[in-house]
């Protein structure tokens, strides 16, 4: 009954019941036994769980991320053990749980540090206000060049107090913005890293009977390995720009998102890259094939 009454009420809020966390639904409508009550609850329990899949599609969850990074490490682990794309792989999923916690750390806001910044500013305003108060003021009026004096003199402190309130009320956003940099210069060096991997793996290689010298990196890998390890550096690629986009996502700064513009750019450049040469790959196996 439950299930009958979820699906039926999913066709009049003209979304599939099937896409809409069936299972959690079932197991409690299950439990209606009066229908008119059973299906005011399941529009309810429609409409939000709706709404619920339309906003996890509309962030990137951290969790997620660092799980896939995790079965990418198995997978290499299981195909090329022991190998150096493998340590790069860890190390991603080392920088993912770091990053993790630090976007986290960014996007919340940081209460003793703005309680600190409103004390310091409450202090200089009424620092301000007992200078003013206890000033001695001419009985018989200001004469123009006084007048022109205390004028100068106050604009010189207000443009000072402002530039000490524009600091501190910037302190965060500032804190933030170094944080965020710093782990961004580390996904980027790490972007660099897997380029580096991928940068002998020459599919002409394969095919070109050219002499090798001692220098010459060595040719351990076949066709379809080659492509394999190709395509591993093309998903840690991919993954790096979605850890850096992590930064940004709670947390408006046109400074870092400019950094993390330039490490997708970075990460999508190096990536094409490597398509060329899995494409070049793909083209070998076909003629080799007919």
């Amino acid at each position: 009954m439950g299930v009958d009454l979820y699906l039926q009420c999913a066709r009049e809020c003209g979304v599939d019941g099937g896409d809409v966390a069936l299972p959690l639904a079932a197991g409690w409508l299950s439990l209606a036994m009066d229908s008119q009550l059973g299906r005011a609850y399941c529009h309810q329990h429609v409409a939000l769980s709706v709404f619920g899949v339309v906003l996890m599609y509309r962030n990137l969850d951290s969790e997620k991320i660092v799980d896939t990074i995790g079965t990418l490490c198995r997978r290499i682990d299981e195909r090329f053990p022991n190998s150096g794309l493998s340590n790069v792989c860890r190390e991603l999923l080392t920088i993912a749980g770091e990053s993790q916690e630090r976007s986290a750390w960014i996007a919340k806001p940081q209460r003793s540090l703005r309680i600190i910044t409103w004390l310091l500013l409450i202090i200089m305003a009424a620092g301000l206000a007992v200078i003013l108060t206890h000033t001695a003021w001419p009985r018989g009026g200001f004469e123009l060049v006084g007048l022109v004096q205390g004028l100068e003199a106050a604009l010189n402190i207000t443009i000072l107090l402002g530039a000490a309130a524009l600091f501190l009320a910037t302190v965060e956003v500032r804190i933030k913005r170094k944080r965020a940099l710093k782990a961004i210069h580390e996904l980027r060096a790490l972007a660099h890293v897997i380029d580096m991997h991928q940068l002998t793996k020459d599919p002409e290689r394969l095919r070109a009977h050219t002499q090798e010298t001692a220098s010459s990196p060595k040719r351990t890998l076949s066709g379809s390995e080659l492509i394999r390890y190709l395509d591993y550096c093309s998903e840690m690629l991919s993954l790096i720009g979605k850890l850096a986009a992590l930064y940004v996502q709670k947390f408006d700064d046109p400074v870092a998102l400019a950094a993390v513009n330039e490490v997708e750019e970075l990460t999508t450049g190096l990536s094409r890259k490597i398509w060329q040469k899995i494409m070049i790959l793909n083209a070998f196996t076909a003629e080799e094939l007919v």
